[in-house]
């Protein structure tokens, strides 16, 4: 059991990633909070935890955890149910696949607050817990982190923020024992990706695209970013810190 006993939150665990993450995570012997801001889809995957690994083994809370009096209420709930909490996997994100001069203001901030703002205010908000317990943080990047992608400018934006991010408060928190890492993911087949398939003009052609950027012929499956979320949540990397981990299938290597 790589992370027993261990109180983890994952944001945006409702679907996707986040989903399979909490699964897995639990299966691992965690006790999971689901954070996402629809609540009858957070409840979906706590039920479906606890029905696997009894009562006390999730929780869901409903959050936008792009505001701050959410994100506090958040953690004090936490707080109060388990009082402690080892691992914050900022996993909640949206994408907006367009042009920069096709994207509005109120579009530009959405995106801002959900995927950057939101990993600020859970990271502010959890560490006096996540001093107590030594813990660590686990940041959802993308591989348009360390490259671009057309008409994602926003999307990549967030994410190059949150790598940047992520190594700065690994050198701010590391004489806590807080470790902090974040994983850059290229495709992965989630609802997500699909919803951006989709909305492209052949979506057809855009899958035979997908698998063939990726040297081993295929977008990532949810299971194989849980599971490098886990390393860095488990004592496996217990001395790792401020790494920026591509899970890509070798998508950033080239040709």
């Amino acid at each position: 059991m790589l992370v027993e006993g261990k109180v983890c939150l994952i944001t945006g665990g409702g679907s996707g990633i986040g989903e399979v993450t909490a699964l897995r995570f639990a299966e691992e012997g965690a006790r999971v909070v689901i954070a996402d801001i629809d609540a009858a889809e957070g409840r979906r995957v706590a039920e479906a935890i606890q029905a696997a690994h009894g009562e006390t083994a999730a929780m869901a809370v409903q959050a936008d955890v792009s505001a701050e009096s959410e994100v506090r209420s958040l953690i004090e709930a936490i707080a109060k149910q388990y009082g402690r909490l080892d691992v914050l996997v900022n996993n909640a994100a949206t994408i907006l696949p367009k042009l920069i001069e096709d994207v509005e203001e109120r579009e530009w901030n959405k995106v801002i607050d959900v995927n950057l703002k939101s990993v600020f205010l859970l990271t502010k908000h959890s560490l006096p817990l996540l001093k107590q317990s030594k813990g660590s943080i686990v940041n959802m990047a993308s591989l348009n982190g360390l490259v671009g992608q057309k008409q994602n400018a926003v999307y990549a934006s967030t994410k190059g923020a949150i790598v940047a991010m992520t190594k700065s408060l690994a050198l701010d928190y590391a004489p806590d024992g807080v470790r902090v890492n974040c994983i850059c993911p290229a495709g992965v087949s989630t609802p997500l990706l699909e919803k951006w398939t989709e909305e492209q003009d052949d979506p057809a052609r855009t899958r035979v695209m997908l698998d063939d950027m990726h040297p081993l012929g295929r977008p990532a499956k949810p299971h194989e970013i849980a599971d490098a979320a886990l390393f860095f949540a488990s004592g496996l990397s217990q001395f790792v810190t401020g790494v920026a981990l591509p899970v890509d299938g070798g998508a950033s290597l080239g040709y």
